[in-house]
């Protein structure tokens, strides 16, 4: 173990023991202390799901990247492990930045990420320099290849960037051989997914271009992942430097999803349609693993690049990961739903059916920040639609998060202007929803510092971080017109 490697577990073992167990969410994912940003490594082995994530354990800021790592029986209730992997090599001395995680035939568990390290141009400018490399391990103890990096400049297309050459996400074929896709720049300025092979996961060659952006989605795509899925093949990515599309998409940093076809004898990838992942203000760089079941299922960074700054400057750990997801397909598009293993923490239901209110109405037993809670809306009999309905939650007299729905323009909006931050980042964001059946479904997941909506079983998503003060536990209902609704709720222990 390098003296870095040893000085980052000796470091968070002391200071993450000082973090209350209240102070982090319940069944979120935060870093055991510092800083948390991509979910790496997302993997099932020796009978455990392993995550691992992008970590600065000194600060709560983005520097000098690790992987910290959990591991979890039911993907709900995670044990710290100590640090994997510290930028500890001259190839990586400045960072150990994204990856993914295998296993391999001889039982070992095989980490790959991108080694960064920095070069000198003859103008004496210094930029960085991105690589591939790999460790291997028993599941909390990993030693890096003696023949690292694996992959360099040398295996780019030509025009591609060796700058921004980063996040494989590794995956067994149906040959036996192992496939990674990797996030590149071509000369174009954009973005582009790269495919590469290799017979025993230390190898590896370039096989094609999987995927080319061409100035549509933004410009660089980071943080690729690609599988196959009821039938088709699904090409996720988060793309930097976004241009809004309608509703759709989102300025800055945004998440995609391709869903087409691939052609395993041509090493192709045709798309056929495209959406964001995600549709609400805090979510990036997802990461999907394969369950025992068969399950695809995702986790994502619960933040924003653009909403960092929300932080309050004495908190212990800053980041935290999304409540993993089940993937589908349904009528062309990537549905959503919370992983089922949450049904098994639902405890305490309170239920109304068919209450018809005007203005605001607040229901006995429904409250808290540790919920799961289904509303279902639609327009009261016989009345004229109404303009405009809300939930606002994590309430108190100063405070509240909101989801508001506008049905005459089929509009939901997340808002948390009114959530108690002092930083002038984002606070709302709007998306299409479906409303044809005169009808709106949405489950709401709480806990203490984040809200994911789930809309319709998971047409959509939308995700936000929140840091009210949890005495702030009220719910409220409004409506400016008419309206009736069901409320389902439950506490999560």
């Amino acid at each position: 173990m390098s003296e870095m490697l040893e000085k980052a577990r000796k470091y968070e073992f002391i200071q993450g023991q000082q973090i209350k167990e209240e102070e982090r969410p319940a069944f979120h994912i935060t870093p055991y202390v510092g800083w948390m940003n991509d979910p790496n490594g997302f993997s099932y082995y020796k009978g455990e799901y392993h995550l691992f994530y992008q970590y600065n354990p000194y600060s709560t800021h983005w520097d000098s990247m690790h992987w910290g790592h959990v591991v979890s029986k039911d993907l709900l209730h995670w044990n710290y492990v100590p640090t994997a992997l510290a930028p500890d090599e001259d190839y990586d001395k400045f960072g150990c930045f994204s990856g993914s995680a295998i296993e391999l035939e001889d039982g070992r568990q095989l980490l790959m990420y991108t080694s960064v390290n920095q070069e000198k141009l003859e103008d004496g400018t210094v930029r960085d320099i991105q690589t591939q490399a790999v460790a291997v391990g028993d599941g909390k103890d990993y030693e890096k290849y003696d023949k690292n990096p694996v992959l360099t400049a040398k295996d780019l297309p030509k025009g591609a960037s060796k700058v921004d050459f980063r996040d494989p996400k590794i995956w067994k074929g149906n040959d036996g051989n192992f496939y990674c896709v990797i996030g590149s720049r071509p000369a174009d300025g954009s973005g582009q997914i790269l495919l590469y092979r290799s017979k025993n996961g230390f190898e590896w060659e370039f096989v094609s271009i999987l995927a080319k952006n061409q100035n549509r989605y933004g410009k660089m795509w980071e943080c690729p992942d690609f599988f196959e899925l009821d039938g088709k093949y699904v090409l996720l990515t988060s793309p930097q430097d976004m241009l809004p599309e309608g509703l759709e998409y989102h300025n800055g940093n945004g998440t995609l999803c391709l869903i087409g076809d691939y052609d395993e004898k041509t090493d192709t990838f045709t798309e056929q349609k495209d959406q964001s992942i995600d549709y609400g203000i805090d979510f990036y760089a997802p990461q999907t693993v394969l369950t025992p079941d068969g399950r695809r299922v995702m986790i994502g960074w619960m933040q924003n690049w653009d909403t960092c700054s929300i932080r309050a400057q004495e908190e212990p750990w800053f980041g935290q990961m999304s409540l993993p997801r089940e993937l589908f397909l349904k009528n062309g598009r990537l549905y959503q739903k919370p992983i089922r293993e949450l049904d098994e923490m639902r405890t305490n239901k309170v239920a109304y059916q068919n209450i018809s209110f005007s203005d605001v109405i607040q229901l006995e037993g429904v409250n808290g920040r540790r919920i799961d809670m289904e509303v279902t809306i639609r327009p009261e009999k016989d009345q004229e639609l109404f303009q405009k309905f809300a939930v606002r939650f994590a309430q108190n007299e100063q405070y509240h998060t909101s989801m508001s729905f506008r049905p005459r323009e089929s509009v939901l909006k997340i808002d948390r202007k009114f959530s108690g931050s002092r930083r002038a980042i984002i606070h709302q964001r709007r998306s299409k929803v479906n409303w044809e059946a005169g009808e709106l479904k949405l489950r709401f997941i709480l806990d203490r510092f984040s809200v994911e909506v789930f809309v319709n079983d998971g047409e959509q998503v939308l995700t936000a971080t929140m840091y009210t003060d949890q005495v702030a536990d009220g719910i409220s209902f409004f409506v400016d017109g008419a309206a009736n609704i069901d409320v389902v709720k439950y506490d999560l222990v």
